[in-house]
């Protein structure tokens, strides 16, 4: 009896542990729809950044829609609300070393920047300074001799060049530093907030140029060119060396150490086998090298400093599985701001006191998501039809089918920019609505050398375009991709590569999704912004001249080609973008309209290229959600 008693007990178990077994099963495949709110939803907190004197720590937090500044007294841990705008989110802001803030506002509908200063004791706040159509961008606030006095390069005198002025952020005064005869393109402060190191170009040509003081001459040090690069970061503080990126007589951007007095390279600090170096941490407050990131299928830190290598151990052991970048430092750094982040979390930020190792957790970016409930983003590799190897990165929704799946194809804005491994929104609205999402870092994308940089010149609508179709063809060849449900989504040049995909391998794709898409290169180049015009040059070199470069120009815009479009096509833009003509890319949807091709349109008056506006981007993922429930089912 007993014997029976027990054999019926552990049925009994083993027919609940199979129900269980069962549930958990379907329940893995059964991924929770994460509302669009939670993905794009302005941050919880962002922005982080400390005083100086290690007193304050400051953050921007949405207010009524706008992201406003907030500063935190690290001595009773109270927040103040120091900004209150409701009309435009502050842009950007810095601290002085005077407990000072200088911050600036993007007014879109008036085509206005604004940059104001505010007291971090009292929150009083006035405006110091104001441009109707024109930029200005602070360039360095690192004055402790006089921490009223601020860097700025503004383009005030001359649409077309910015000229650099110094603003005393108290009373208003501004007065010119360095005037610019319409060459120069970069300026190099040192720690003292002098210039001595600038940049000179045609758009194709470049020459560093040096001078030992103020009232010295510049003087060419270092002729090079948009392909092989010198990109100075900071004096070493012997002689007369400076740090700087060159790929000058390599392939893969090196940190070196050059001579100011006479262009000649010293030696190497540090290089990646792989990659470019993309990140060197450079601390201003102790005048020394800190890291050195490359980007290769994930990023690599090279610590330079033995004492900022210990803090990061540190911090390793108690933020365990994450990447960890150190965002800003107090003068004394002992106080660090750090932000971690993998590929499943969008992010979260510390304070992190080195004199008793405390580590405290000041804000999330976005506390809506679930780690658990995302996605990994694999980094993949695979060869082009003329053998040179493509990089990329492939996300895959979760549930147990890894085959056959609905793909949308995300080439990236440039064509000279990258993808990396990290934490995409985007990615992962669109994964945890079950597709899986392919990024192509195609030929020309940078972070691979000046030999992969350059085998994309001239290449637009011919090899990169191949590449994101034998990345495709490659993801049909493995069985990942179902071959009837692929979608191809850009901004940029990426929304070019979306139309050209559906123009030219209609059979490819479903559907394309643009934002703020390229269409006429011709116009594209005529039109650009004033102060970009000095790079013209460079960009008919790697793009096209619209004159001896004209039928292959013309070839590949899609404006010119709305009869070869059939595939639904949904458009974003913002009215206010400045590289759009918006009476072309209007008649271009007219056009599509006219060769029945189903196209939605939506234009945004007080937006520029990314849409900044809350509503608006909820409205634009709500759509692009739409779109493609109805056009992601299998071609006939």
């Amino acid at each position: 009896m007993n014997q029976l008693y027990i054999m019926l007990r552990r049925a009994r178990i083993s027919f609940f542990i199979l129900i269980v077994s069962v549930l958990c099963s379907c329940n893995r495949d059964q991924v929770r729809q994460i509302p669009i709110s939670d993905f794009f939803k302005n941050p919880d907190k962002i922005f982080f950044r400390l005083s100086p004197d290690g007193k304050y720590v400051s953050y921007l937090k949405s207010y009524k829609g706008r992201q406003n500044l907030f500063i935190q007294s690290l001595a009773d841990g109270k927040e103040r609300m120091a900004t209150s705008f409701t009309d435009y989110s502050i842009r950007d802001y810095s601290w002085t070393y005077n407990n000072q803030i200088v911050l600036s506002q993007d007014i879109i509908a008036l085509d206005e920047y604004k940059m104001f200063a505010l007291d971090a004791s009292t929150l009083k706040m006035h405006s110091i300074l104001s441009l109707d159509k024109g930029r200005i961008f602070l360039l360095n606030n690192h004055n402790k001799q006089n921490p009223d006095v601020v860097m700025i390069k503004m383009n005030k005198r001359d649409p077309a060049i910015f000229d650099i002025y110094k603003l005393n952020i108290r009373t208003g005064q501004l007065r010119p530093y360095l005037v610019n005869p319409g060459n120069m393109s970069e300026w190099f402060p040192d720690d003292d907030g002098k210039i001595r190191l600038v940049k000179a170009s045609d758009g194709v040509d470049e020459t560093i140029l040096y001078r030992p003081d103020d009232n010295s001459p510049f003087k060419p040090i270092i002729k090079s060119n948009f392909i092989n690069r010198v990109q100075p970061i900071a004096f070493t503080g012997v002689k007369n060396y400076f740090y700087a990126l060159s790929n000058v007589n390599r392939d893969k951007s090196a940190l070196v150490e050059i001579d100011a007095e006479t262009g000649t390279e010293q030696k190497v600090i540090f290089s990646c086998n792989k990659a470019d170096i993309d990140i060197v941490d450079y601390s201003s407050n102790k005048q020394r090298l800190v890291l050195a990131n490359c980007q290769e299928a994930k990023p690599r830190k090279h610590f330079l400093n033995s004492d900022i290598k210990h803090i990061y151990d540190n911090l390793s052991r108690k933020l365990r599985n994450t990447e960890i970048d150190i965002l800003d430092r107090d003068t004394a750094e002992n106080k660090f701001i750090v932000f971690t982040y993998t590929d499943r979390n969008p992010g979260s930020y510390y304070l992190y006191e080195r004199s008793n190792e405390k580590l405290t957790k000041l804000g999330v970016r976005n506390s809506s998501l679930k780690p658990e409930e995302l996605c990994e983003m694999q980094p993949v590799a695979f060869k082009a039809r003329d053998g040179l190897l493509i990089n990329g990165y492939l996300t895959l929704p979760q549930g147990t089918k890894a085959t056959d799946l609905p793909v949308v194809v995300m080439p990236h804005d440039g064509p000279w920019r990258r993808d990396n491994w990290g934490y995409s929104d985007e990615v992962q609205f669109l994964a945890n609505r079950g597709y899986a999402v392919f990024q192509v870092n195609y030929r020309g994308s940078t972070g691979y050398g000046k030999v992969f940089y350059s085998a994309g010149f001239k290449q637009a609508g011919g090899k990169i375009q191949d590449d994101i179709t034998d990345g495709v063809n490659w993801l049909i060849g493995k069985k990942i991709a179902d071959p009837k449900k692929i979608a191809i989504f850009g901004g940029g040049f990426g929304g070019f590569s979306a139309l050209y995909g559906v123009s030219f391998h209609p059979k490819l794709y479903n559907c394309a999704i643009v934002k703020y898409g390229l269409i006429n290169f011709f116009t594209y180049i005529k039109d650009v912004p004033p102060y970009f015009k000095p790079r013209l040059k460079m960009m008919y070199e790697m793009i096209g001249n619209p004159e001896t470069d004209a039928e292959q120009l013309r070839a590949i815009s899609p404006v010119f080609h709305t009869d070869k479009i059939k595939s639904p096509v949904l458009i974003f833009q913002g009215a206010r973008d400045e590289t759009a003509n918006i009476s072309e890319l209007n008649q271009f949807v007219r056009e599509l309209k006219k060769q029945n091709v189903p196209v939605k349109y939506f234009l945004k008056q007080n937006e520029r290229r990314a849409f900044r506006n809350e509503h608006n981007r909820m409205e634009m993922y709500a759509e692009i959600e739409k779109f493609l429930n109805n056009n992601m089912r299998v071609r006939p």
